[in-house]
């Protein structure tokens, strides 16, 4: 039996895998103002798209408006240009998971927090972590 033969009509679509998420993001504490990344990197054939959801819901990115400050990256990772955070609106604050789809299924992240830091704390923390540099 041939089964080179047999197999040549669907050889491609055996080839085919499922998305899997390779690099997950993870948890980050940035600055307003600041740029971030929040990586994903996922493997598939064919290659999978990436969505990102925050905190349940798409988020937007300069693919779908230009004037956006996040940018989905070519690796799949989400690119914030400056983290945006008001008294009132929090927008870039939540937990975050990215979804690789493609025709065989779709595979989900863990879930990465977004947390702004504030001014009085981040000073305190480098404080307190220099300090530990000294004593150890």
């Amino acid at each position: 039996v041939n089964f080179g033969h047999f197999f040549s009509g669907s050889r491609l679509r055996q080839e085919d895998t499922p998305p899997r998420i390779v690099e997950h993001p993870s948890d980050l504490i940035v600055s307003k103002g600041e740029p971030a990344t929040l990586n994903c990197k996922a493997e598939g054939r064919p290659t999978p798209t990436v969505e990102w959801y925050k905190d349940g819901e798409r988020v937007e990115t300069d693919r779908d408006n230009p004037r956006s400050q996040r940018m989905l990256l070519p690796s799949g990772s989400l690119f914030f240009l400056r983290i945006v955070h008001g008294r009132r609106s929090k927008p870039d604050e939540g937990s975050y998971v990215c979804v690789a789809r493609n025709y065989l299924g779709e595979a989900v992240s863990h879930n990465a927090s977004l947390e702004v830091a504030s001014k009085c704390c981040m000073s305190s923390y480098f404080f307190f972590a220099s300090s530990v540099g000294v004593n150890g």
